[in-house]
């Protein structure tokens, strides 16, 4: 193993510049540069701190405390993204379930301190082996996107384990809080630190000397590194892939089993939500800002966030606002990093954030049989018949919440634009919803104007701010984008629809306008009209934006951006323009929401929310329009609408909303729920191919294609079924042209 390790140094030789001659190298002068750019950086900082949220020295090393056990979190997002390039939505709770069976230890049958931990550390080891073999093995070979959604499956299972384990260990009531192994205390200022805090100062700095350690001198952290900069070049070396892979997933496992164990003795450890989404969206938003890639920028990331937040509570009482500092700082930080900055892995993996296949359209050819045309005509007619009688088979509280599916699958069609179709990932749809939620709300209730103007304002304010937080993705790809529009999401939820720092926003009751001021849309079931018209537009839209040429120039940069532009393909307005688009459709759905709720709220619009939407439209399908109606209608129509359901399908339907349900459902069906309704059509396409003796390339990958190759062989050369062939092939490399990453 040792000759292959020390062989697997040449994947990261690359990464270490050397000097020649004498004096200082070159490696020693880019050190001292940013060594001295940080501590330049580190006093200006702490000046601005000061002048703007001051607080005393015990405070800022609280912050300090704090933020150190965050880099330990941070760290195994990074390592796992080296490792299988995926956003670990499952970080925390890989650690909570493991720190909370120490944390429960010591409260119930009262195990000294000194065995509970080597015990949360030892399940840790094995929790992180575990999930790796079981769940993420399994998709080795999915999309990343795909994979990044499993790990939120994976989060969910954990957070059931963790609040089942009080009742395994016995404590229907158990505290939150566990006293320190010892009891010696300092006081800086003001400020009592106590013997947790004590403990996380002296295991922090223990944990990253021997993480670096850990890959500096040693034979499996030298190949962990090979691996996490190329796994094929590795794997060429006789580096085994698979086990190191293992091996950085119980790494990750038990840094966060430290740090959540730790932090549960200065913050406690809340059952059942140990590490929620602002905890964890610190962690990545540090890790983001170390490319994932440099541990001491991670660290000091983590700690700066740390004393902002610590400072911040101190001076305001409140940290709502660093959310929205840490959208900017993210932010701005990503886009003033060099281009020379980022690692040939991302530039690797451009376009390993795709998240569905593409599904094939009714080829030309058929598209033109009255059995074909008549058939897709009767199963709209009939979805439509359906969703128009169902407020007359319903109760108003019914109606109600089918509305609210209606609103969701809208937003989820937004998603379809901008991940499924140009390729960018986004984990912020939530935002723009809110942001329609308050002008729409705003629009009619304070400016008193037309509820159909309050829509289409709705939606202009949101594909502008899409446009303003899409101007990133111009430079920044999939993870990196990902975690800044789930940043501002955060923001939005927390900072921007808080009536305390926003004054403009809709307050009480929202009431509804008639809309063209003669339609009343009082009652439910006309608000549910409302909701399905809007739908139905929305489909429209998006049909006809996907056989566009801007649609096809979506795919062409998503596929391939470099070579869509070698034929003259504008990158920058395809990208924008979904960004607008997707933007425009969630900001419209939250306006139809606010003057729904008739009120605007907050909970509706959190992070939690936004990444279950994301949870869903995955689910259902991003490569089609029918994706996210079938996601709302099976996740979200299933948990409103379960009592209608016999008692006997009822545990079915509850457990494929579940996180043991929703992997499953991946594993199965990698293209989501809309795979089982293509796949039905195109059968019977097929038959009806087979039946009228047509050749049907884009369908009948298989005997057809085969027999025509043999004729082939012999000498008979095959013709064409209907003139409509020759054009449909024209036309394919027509898009060939605008899409160059589609074969012909």
């Amino acid at each position: 193993m040792t000759d292959v390790i020390v062989d697997a140094t040449a994947v990261t030789a690359g990464d270490e510049p050397t000097g020649s001659g004498p004096g200082p190298s070159r490696f020693d002068d880019a050190r001292a540069r940013t060594t001295a750019h940080g501590i330049a950086g580190a006093l200006l900082g702490y000046l601005v701190l000061q002048l703007l949220w001051p607080a005393p020295i015990g405070v800022l090393l609280q912050g300090v405390v704090i933020g150190g056990l965050t880099a330990l979190i941070a760290f195994g997002v990074a390592l796992i993204y080296r490792s299988n390039r995926i956003i670990n939505f499952a970080q925390g709770d890989l650690g909570g379930a493991p720190a909370a069976l120490g944390v429960l230890l010591i409260l119930g049958p009262g195990v000294p301190y000194v065995v509970a931990f080597p015990v949360a550390l030892v399940a840790g080891l094995v929790l992180g082996a575990l999930v790796e073999l079981v769940f993420i093995r399994r998709f080795s070979k999915a999309p990343r996107l795909l994979l990044t959604v499993v790990t939120i499956g994976v989060s969910t299972i954990l957070a059931g384990l963790t609040v089942a384990l009080p009742q395994v260990i016995g404590l229907e009531q158990p505290g939150s809080s566990f006293p320190s192994p010892f009891g010696f205390t300092f006081t800086l200022g003001e400020t009592v630190f106590q013997g947790n805090e004590i403990l996380a100062m002296i295991a922090v700095p223990i944990v990253i000397a021997a993480l670096v350690a850990f890959f500096r001198y040693t034979n499996i952290g030298i190949a962990v590194r090979a691996a996490a900069e190329s796994s094929d070049r590795a794997a060429l070396l006789g580096v085994p892939v698979k086990r190191i892979q293992t091996i950085v997933w119980m790494i990750a496992s038990v840094l966060a089993t430290t740090a959540i164990f730790l932090r549960a003795g200065i913050l406690g450890l809340p059952i059942g939500s140990v590490l929620g989404p602002t905890i964890l969206i610190r962690a990545l938003a540090a890790a983001v800002v170390g490319r994932m890639e440099r541990l001491p920028t991670i660290f000091a990331a983590s700690i700066a966030l740390g004393i902002l937040e610590a400072s911040i509570l101190f001076s305001t009482g409140t940290s709502l606002i660093v959310d929205a500092i840490l959208f900017v700082v993210v932010l701005a930080t990503l886009l003033f990093q060099r281009r020379g900055k980022v690692a040939r892995v991302e530039e690797d993996q451009a376009s390993s954030w795709q998240a569905a296949r593409e599904v094939k359209p009714i080829p030309r050819e058929m598209i033109v049989l009255p059995e074909v045309r008549w058939g897709l005509r009767a199963l709209q007619a009939l979805g439509l018949l359906i969703a128009l009688s169902l407020p007359a088979a319903l109760s108003i509280g019914q109606i109600n919440l089918a509305a609210v599916v209606i609103m969701i699958a809208i937003v989820g069609a937004s998603l379809v634009i901008l991940t499924g179709w140009a390729g960018q990932v986004s984990l912020g749809q939530i935002g723009f919803f809110g942001i329609g939620a308050a002008v729409g709300g705003m629009i009619t209730q304070r400016w008193g104007w037309d509820l159909s103007l309050a829509l289409l304002g709705a939606g202009l304010a949101g594909a502008v701010s899409a446009m303003v937080i899409g101007l990133p993705a111009l430079r920044i790809k999939g993870l990196f984008l990902a975690v800044i529009t789930l940043s501002f999401a955060l923001a939005v939820s927390s900072y921007a629809l808080n009536p305390d720092y926003i004054s403009w926003l809709p307050t009480g009751r929202v009431t509804r306008p008639p809309l063209f001021g003669r339609i009343s849309i009082e009652s439910e079931a006309r608000f549910y009209y409302l909701c399905l018209a809007g739908l139905l537009l929305a489909i429209a839209a998006l049909r006809g934006l996907r056989h566009s040429r801007t649609g096809r120039v979506l795919i062409g940069v998503r596929e391939n951006q470099r070579a869509a532009q070698s034929y003259g393909v504008n990158a920058t307005a395809a990208k924008l323009t979904a960004f607008a688009a997707s933007g425009f459709l969630a900001a419209f759905a939250g306006a139809l929401f606010v003057h729904h709720q008739q009120g605007l709220g907050i909970s509706a619009y959190s992070v939690g929310a936004s990444r279950d939407l994301f949870v869903l439209v995955v689910i259902g399908g991003l490569g089609s329009i029918a994706g996210p109606i079938l996601g709302a209608i099976v996740i979200q129509g299933t948990a409103y609408f379960s009592s209608v359901f016999p008692e006997a399908i009822r545990p079915y339907l509850t457990f494929i909303t579940s996180g043991v349900g929703l992997v499953i459902v991946l594993l199965l069906l990698p293209g989501g729920l809309s795979q089982i309704f293509y796949g039905i059509r195109d059968n019977a396409l097929r038959r009806i191919a087979d039946r009228r003796g047509m050749l049907v390339p884009s369908l009948n990958a298989d005997r057809r294609v085969v027999e025509a190759d043999e004729r082939t062989t012999l000498g008979d050369a095959p013709s064409f079924t209907h003139a409509e062939h020759a054009p449909d092939v024209a036309d394919e490399l027509a898009v060939a042209l605008v899409a160059p990453g589609r074969n012909p």
